[in-house]
């Protein structure tokens, strides 16, 4: 572990990778604005166009690819990095959309109501009913920021919930192997909550002085951010790590377990994949890789 394979590079701002079943890896280039398969060979491939930012993407129980498009993003470039900064100028809206992986047709699902819009929806996870929950962790502008939101949708577009609010930049979200609970990863705090599932797309929430009904699994005393995660087969949270660039690997417990580094500071999301779980795809964002390596514990089989 910590030999990194390159299977790509060149790309723009990568996120949400997506292990399938060919060999091949789905990724979001949020910069770019489209939504890219890169074979096992390094190929590159456009699945579809976008627009706005796309941001975390799996696969529903038909076959589809479904994307968190945040709306999109100014971009900071220098030799060597880009990284976002800001709500783009061009803004206008998050939403939630359906890519047919065959015909690379884009339907979108959801926007929000008109009480509440969606405004930068971040990752994706879809539970054993095949519905989904997402975070909206919201935009940020030059003196304000949005408070985040967990919502709970089907795929069909008919039914969208709010069940986690208020939350500050709430990114990565996952469940539990067995369903049960509910991890979501705020970014500028550097924490981790866990809900209790009830029921689908409920929670049994915990009362005040919990700020958003979870609790704390685990807090960052160092100077690092939070992206989205993966869960491994025995429960373990493999959260990625921005500034302090690799894999925060954190136990049910909420324990540091593992840490492992990589070459980019902004470690922004990683997928398992191979017949046995354990090959790690990790996007590395601000330098443009996608790199893999032997992963020493099994990832947790997504349900599609």
């Amino acid at each position: 572990m910590g030999i990194w394979t390159t299977m790509a590079t060149g790309l723009r701002f990568p996120e949400g990778p997506i292990a399938l079943r060919d060999g091949s890896v789905l990724v979001v280039e949020i910069e770019r604005k489209t939504l890219t398969r890169i074979a096992a060979d390094g190929t590159q491939s456009i699945v579809a166009m976008l627009g706005g930012g796309p941001n975390g993407a799996a696969i529903g129980p038909d076959g589809a690819c479904y994307v968190c498009n945040n709306g999109g993003f100014k971009w900071h470039e220098e030799p060597g990095m880009l990284r976002p900064v800001l709500q783009s100028e061009d803004y206008t809206g998050g939403s939630i959309q359906r890519v047919d992986l065959k015909t690379g047709i884009v339907t979108t699902l959801y926007t929000g109501t008109r009480e509440q819009p969606i405004k930068g929806p971040n990752d994706i996870v879809f539970d054993s009913t095949g519905r989904f929950w997402f975070t909206d962790m919201g935009k940020g502008r030059d003196r304000e920021i949005d408070r985040s939101v967990v919502y709970y949708a089907s795929p069909d577009g008919s039914t969208l919930k709010t069940v986690v609010f208020p939350m500050l930049t709430a990114n990565g979200i996952g469940l539990s192997p067995d369903g049960k609970r509910l991890y979501v990863s705020e970014t500028i705090t550097a924490r981790v909550w866990e809900f209790q599932i009830t029921g689908p797309g409920e929670i049994d929430p915990m009362p005040w002085p919990s700020p958003n009904g979870g609790k704390l699994l685990i807090g960052s005393s160092n100077y690092q951010l939070f992206d989205s995660m993966a869960m491994e087969r025995d429960g373990n949270l493999c959260v990625g790590t921005l500034i302090n660039g690799g894999i925060s690997v954190i136990s049910p417990a909420g324990r540091l377990v593992d840490f492992v580094p990589t070459p980019d500071r902004y470690a922004t999301n990683i997928c398992f994949g191979g017949e046995d779980m354990q090959t790690a795809f990790v996007t590395l964002s601000t330098t443009g890789q996608l790199v893999s390596t032997r992963w020493p514990r099994p990832g947790a089989r997504l349900h599609y």
